[in-house]
């Protein structure tokens, strides 16, 4: 070892692609001061991860504070650039694989996945000083050069896909408008049976109607700034509501009772979309707050507009894009400026100004 003085860490030994690596644990109040980025002036090229996208670090820090019994983190991958020493405890099979890793103080730590968890971990423990004593596990691997180290990186995030919306509202307990959805979709006759649950897009010979990410961000929309209730209540709500929507779209019961396609609904209809239940989830949160009494009547209404994708003169440009659905965000707008026409609501200085350049012709 080219140092005099070098730290020590218990650590577990293992191998891959014939290299050894090194597994060990470490309190969060260590992780700031031994795990460093690139500089941030240097270039791409000679860099070995990306740079720091500072507006994720408040997002997961705060995933820490308000989770403080139920966080969890993955592991911190990191290179070592210098000379180590393994020391194991025992020279026998089952011991030798555990030891002490010792490294020097001028060696350089530089982290291959998990910048961002380590930012948040620093911001986190500045807010709060209890979790310095918490760990973390880090993963080590021996620094061969810069090309290695961005080989690393390539190779950690080449298979790292994100899991569908519509599974992560699946999974998520702690969100209560993802626990409203997810009741609204098992209670209510209007989605049972034909949510895709898993992933957030349909195929053509899909025999699900909606996705549960739709039904998420409708109904998100529909109770945003509603009266405080239990979330049990919320549900029963949504459901009473998506129930009454359904009424006007016979072509759902259609589905659901196999005498047409979930496909062919697609195919034929937006109102089987979720830009089409966004828009009615925006709007009908309008109707909760300002026809509380009748805004079941004001559903109605839904009959009155001419929902066929083929009616193009009224489609093309608000939920269609080329002929293809579209869920930009002035799509929504100018499918929402339908339905409260229809429903002799008034538009909002926004809905007004897109709806006009639309007129226009305008790019929104």
């Amino acid at each position: 070892m080219n140092s005099s003085f070098s730290h020590s860490f218990p650590a577990i030994r293992g191998v891959q692609a014939g290299r050894e690596y090194y597994v060990s644990m470490f309190p969060l109040r260590l992780i700031p001061k031994l795990f460093v980025f690139d500089e941030d002036e240097l270039i791409p090229e000679l860099r070995a991860q990306r740079t720091l996208n500072k507006s994720r670090v408040p997002e997961i820090s705060r995933y820490i504070l308000d989770n403080r019994n139920s966080y969890v983190f993955s592991a911190l991958t990191v290179s070592i650039n210098g000379d180590v020493r393994f020391d194991a405890l025992a020279s026998n099979e089952d011991n030798k694989r555990i030891g002490l890793l010792h490294v020097p103080m001028d060696a350089r730590f530089i982290i291959n996945d998990g910048q961002h968890r380590r930012a948040a971990i620093e911001m986190a423990l500045a807010e709060n000083h209890d979790l310095a004593d918490e760990t973390i596990a880090v993963v080590f691997f021996i620094d061969k050069g810069l090309e290695r180290c961005q080989q690393m990186f390539a190779d950690l995030n080449r298979y790292a896909i994100r899991p569908s919306r519509s599974l992560g509202v699946l999974y998520d307990h702690r969100d209560d408008t993802a626990r409203v959805a997810k009741l609204v979709t098992l209670r209510s006759p209007v989605f049972r049976d034909v949510v895709e649950m898993e992933r957030s897009t349909l195929s053509m010979r899909s025999r699900k109607l909606f996705t549960l990410s739709a039904i998420y961000t409708a109904t998100s929309s529909l109770l945003i700034n509603t009266d405080t209730k239990t979330v049990d209540e919320v549900a029963n709500l949504a459901v009473d509501f998506w129930e009454e929507v359904a009424v006007q779209f016979p072509e759902w019961q259609c589905v659901r009772e196999n005498k047409l396609t979930a496909g062919d609904i697609r195919q034929g209809y937006i109102h089987s979309h979720g830009i089409a239940l966004h828009a009615i989830g925006k709007v009908g949160n309008i109707l909760l707050k300002e026809n509380p009494k009748n805004w079941k009547e004001k559903l109605k209404d839904l009959k009155k507009i001419d929902w066929t994708r083929s009616n193009a003169k009224l489609w093309e440009g608000r939920a269609l894009s080329g002929g293809k659905v579209s869920k930009a965000g002035h799509n929504v707008t100018l499918t929402i400026n339908v339905i409260k026409k229809c429903m002799g609501l008034e538009l909002s200085p926004d809905e007004q100004r897109i709806e006009e350049a639309f007129q226009r012709g305008d790019h929104v």
